[in-house]
């Protein structure tokens, strides 16, 4: 499984903007994105709590693109993995999950 950086998200989401644009798949908690969100850039916001995935999955496009999101990355990383045991292609983790996005990207975005 790839991991990127919030900082290179944006490389990225270049790098696979054929199409339809790539999808950020939020696996948080609701309360948690009610605290904190990032803003759609360049991508579709899509949010699915982590214990809802292995019912949801088939939502999901098997052909956009796949960085997916938590807190701290461990959950998003977990996501990642049964997205690609399921026939996804193209998954990413974004290492250090918002935690990190508000100290790389958007310090606008609160820390909890």
């Amino acid at each position: 499984m790839q991991h990127i950086t919030p900082a290179q998200l944006q490389d990225w989401l270049r790098q696979n903007a054929a199409g339809e644009p790539p999808v950020v798949l939020d696996v948080r908690e609701p309360w948690e994105l009610q605290t904190a969100s990032v803003k759609p850039d360049g991508f579709e916001l899509l949010a699915m709590p982590m214990r809802s995935v292995p019912a949801r999955y088939p939502e999901l496009d098997r052909q956009r693109p796949i960085a997916c999101l938590c807190h701290h990355g461990g959950r998003s990383a977990q996501v990642a993995q049964f997205l690609l045991q399921n026939g996804f292609t193209t998954v990413v983790n974004i290492e250090g999950g918002i935690h990190a996005w508000s100290h790389q990207v958007d310090p606008g975005i609160p820390v909890y």
